[in-house]
């Protein structure tokens, strides 16, 4: 198993280039199910959910062939429909599958997603969205056995306790293209990647109201087609450079950026002090003045994202005065909590809220890396640590972040690949 070492305490420079969404590669790739016809998905960055998504893909007979950043699938002909646990258990994002296998097939077999271990993630909105749509659905065996004969259109709440759901949305989005008649969706998720599976449905010939809004109105039709796509860039790889420029005190220049998709967290960090200037396609970032702690609340789209929480306590915890991150998506998603703490840094946690006092230094130690996004807080906290940092279990990196050592080495940071012992 490898591990990340970094030596810390260099300030990043430099150019990077941001990689195409893994949240909205998956499910597009998912969408092309859908049809019969060749699809060609660009901007697909090489990270281990993709492989997994294409192992998926194949599983059920398709052709799915990825050349550098382009995808081609030919589902042509396939039948089968059943997605076994151990693909779908390693990542959570493959439920997916589920509604345009219950559309296209009319039937799915899908085990009970895994991923990352950051709190409960139940799938009842999926389960709910499908079944208003006429589905009959079971639990057996770990698996979600679903019966999509008497598929129709038919309106559908996604509101759950932490707000609307994204795959939800998406997966039942899915199966109304398909469903016959009208579909209303309320309460959807508007995150951008559901934005651009909902462009990729439109090219494919769904027909979608209310794009980016909170009401979706999707009416069946017969049969869609294949079409060519190029996903969005990123926003979550994007944030973490941007904080990474801000923790090191440093100046990165971040290329195929869509500020409009990061709006809360360049808002924060503009009140923090950070300088940030738009340029065309991307955005440049330089720490021109010492930082201000911040309280942030983690919300649905367009509020501060989940996904960005840990990174964004990486900087805190070497920011001078008091923060509060509170977490309302994932309450118990504060894990790295205790290794940040192994680095030196103040942080208590009071229920779903992190106090984070700011300390001077940061000093690398060996840490253990709990899921995606937490891997990333890690290296952050490394690049400003003292020595060295050993950041275990990157595979969760490698689920999220492209060549993310390559792509540090050009800014200046000393990062390198070992196995671990």
């Amino acid at each position: 198993m490898d591990k990340l070492v970094i030596e810390g305490g260099r300030r990043l420079s430099g150019t990077v280039t941001i990689s195409g969404a893994k949240n909205a590669c998956l499910p597009i790739l998912a969408a092309t199910l859908l049809s019969d016809d060749r699809s060609v998905i660009r901007n697909i960055p090489a990270l281990r959910d993709m492989s997994t998504m294409l192992k998926i893909l194949k599983n059920f007979g398709v052709r799915a062939q990825q050349e550098g950043s382009a995808v081609t699938v030919e589902p042509h002909g396939y039948k089968k429909y059943i997605a076994p646990y151990e693909q779908v258990s390693t990542m959570r994002a493959s439920v997916c599958v589920l509604g345009p296998l219950l559309a296209k097939q009319r039937r799915a077999e899908v085990s009970f997603p895994g991923g990352c271990v950051i709190g409960p993630r139940p799938i009842d909105l999926h389960i709910k969205g499908l079944k208003a749509l006429g589905a009959k659905i079971r639990v057996e065996r770990g698996y979600i056995l679903a019966d999509g004969r008497n598929l129709k259109g038919g309106n559908v709440y996604l509101g759950g306790h932490f707000g609307s759901s994204v795959l939800a949305t998406a997966n039942v989005m899915m199966a109304a293209t398909l469903a016959k008649g009208e579909t209303v969706i309320e309460n959807a998720a508007c995150e951008p990647e559901v934005v651009d599976l909902t462009h990729f449905l439109i090219k494919m010939g769904a027909r979608i109201k209310g794009v980016a809004t909170h009401r979706l109105v999707i009416e069946g039709v017969k049969k869609l087609h294949g079409a060519e796509h190029s996903v969005i860039p990123d926003r979550i790889e994007a944030g973490t450079y941007i904080l990474a420029a801000a923790a090191t005190k440093g100046d990165i220049t971040l290329k195929d950026v869509i500020p409009d998709h990061m709006v809360a967290l360049i808002d924060k960090l503009t009140e923090a002090g950070l300088e940030m200037k738009k340029i065309p396609g991307g955005i440049r970032v330089r720490y021109v003045r010492k930082l201000r702690p911040m309280d942030i609340t983690t919300l649905p789209y367009p509020g501060f994202p989940t996904d960005m929480q840990a990174q964004f306590m990486s900087l805190m915890a070497v920011t001078d005065g008091i923060s509060v991150i509170t977490e309302k998506i994932y309450p118990e998603r504060f894990i790295h909590i205790s290794e940040l703490n192994r680095m030196g840094a103040d942080i208590l946690l009071e229920g779903a809220s992190a106090i984070v006092k700011g300390v001077k230094n940061l000093s690398g130690a060996p840490v253990m890396a709990s899921d995606l996004r937490a891997s990333a807080a890690l290296v952050l906290a490394g690049l400003v640590a003292k020595g060295r940092t050993d950041v275990q279990r990157i595979y969760h990196l490698d689920r999220g972040y492209e060549k993310i050592e390559e792509k540090l080495l050009k800014l200046g940071a000393k990062v390198w690949r070992e196995k671990d012992k």
